[in-house]
């Protein structure tokens, strides 16, 4: 099971529209994960019509009309992973005691928020990954996406990739 990792977008603030190489990702993925701020509903419709499945939550930047269609944290159980996506986590120091003790019945948490590509695993075997941003680096080298690999229950190939 193939998963792409968004989040971030802030389209059409940022970008006018995702990369083409994101996009081709689209068409590749099993699960198109988004972890909010989308900005403009545009880019969900656009994304829920072309992909085979979105897993997707809201994010601080987001209008009242995706904060209507989206949770707040979403859930599924994909391959057997239990999957949690949440905009914000706060703070990088002590990020991965919260999220263990926020989310003690997932496997693999993703979220967004900083922009910033992340990627750690908690003493409880929790898994965070933060795919970046595909549109705004920030103080990053180049805009991110994540592709990963879900299979046997198990988390298994992460790439962290330029978007353009």
């Amino acid at each position: 099971m193939r998963l792409l990792l968004l989040a971030d977008t802030h389209v059409p603030r940022r970008a006018k529209d995702l990369p083409p190489r994101v996009w081709e990702q689209v068409d590749r993925a099993d699960v198109v994960v988004h972890a909010g701020d989308w900005v403009d509903v545009r880019l969900h419709d656009a994304l829920e019509l072309r992909c085979q499945r979105l897993l997707a939550c809201w994010g601080n930047n987001d209008d009242p009309e995706l904060r209507a269609r989206l949770p707040e944290v979403a859930r599924a159980t994909i391959e057997g992973v239990r999957l949690a996506v949440v905009h914000e986590t706060g703070s990088s120091a002590g990020r991965e005691q919260r999220a263990a003790a926020a989310y003690p019945d997932v496997d693999l948490l993703i979220f967004g928020h900083s922009h910033i590509p992340w990627d750690t695993v908690t003493p409880s075997g929790l898994r965070l990954l933060n795919p970046g941003s595909p549109t705004d680096r920030r103080r990053q080298p180049v805009c991110t996406y994540m592709t990963v690999e879900l299979r046997d229950a198990r988390v298994g190939d992460v790439q962290l990739l330029p978007a353009s």
